[in-house]
């Protein structure tokens, strides 16, 4: 599939089929102006609506959407891991992501978990109506940013994974643990954190405990946690 420019693809003049859609959005206000807009199009009939990520599961598999319009962070469950659980249950439906967020974790999460497009909420309402006939024909529609970013991603080198080991104490350092307690949770030598801590900021090229755990929340290597989180 050929990536699309959202903002070049018109809504399909040939009278194609109605599109069913699925609204998902933790706000209540944006769901419903994202309804309200799409509603202006005859061609899209708006099946169900959802909260969250457990609502856009059942939903969709009550109404069986064409296209499910998926916001990423929410509560209960997120976007990325009920667009998954959708696609599981019913491959041909098609999830297009629109949301405020273009971290390089939230993109790749969203993509390796099957979405065909990811717009951001400051997209034009027609390219947003448009990106739904595309998502509906099976075409992968990235706003520009997004798909600067991923071909930047493509091209940039692996960088070096982190051992079990050096998740695991990195995990503790975002949970505020000192290299004292470090050593005690994990049953290692102080010396032996130190060692990881080392090695950690090297490989995520960073100099101190705290820029390595937000590059490391940046990359997906965490999930859910902050510096100094309890």
């Amino acid at each position: 599939m050929n990536p699309t420019d959202p903002g070049t693809t018109p809504p399909d003049p040939t009278g194609a089929d109605t599109v069913r859609l699925l609204v998902v959005d933790d706000h209540p206000v944006v769901r419903a102006g994202l309804i309200n807009l799409l509603s202006t199009d005859p061609r899209i009939v708006v099946a169900a609506e959802a909260a969250n990520g457990e609502e856009a599961v059942a939903a969709a598999a009550a109404v069986a959407p064409d296209v499910v319009l998926m916001d990423l962070r929410m509560p209960l469950l997120d976007g990325a891991d009920a667009t998954a659980r959708i696609l599981a249950a019913r491959p041909g439906t098609k999830v297009l992501v629109l949301t405020t967020y273009d971290g390089d974790s939230d993109i790749v999460r969203a993509v390796e978990a099957g979405a065909v497009g990811y717009l951001l909420k400051d997209t034009p309402g027609n390219t947003i109506i448009s990106a739904v006939f595309a998502a509906a024909r099976g075409e992968t529609v990235l706003a520009p940013p997004i798909a600067a970013k991923l071909v930047s991603r493509l091209r940039a080198p692996e960088p070096p994974a982190l051992s079990p080991r050096e998740r695991e104490v990195l995990q503790c350092v975002a949970q505020g643990l000192s290299n004292p307690d470090i050593a005690a949770r994990l049953y290692i030598a102080e010396t032996t954190v130190k060692t990881h801590l080392l090695r950690i900021f090297a490989k995520l090229d960073v100099d101190d405990r705290t820029r390595a755990v937000v590059v490391a929340m940046e990359r997906g290597i965490l999930h859910g946690t902050s510096p100094g989180a309890r």
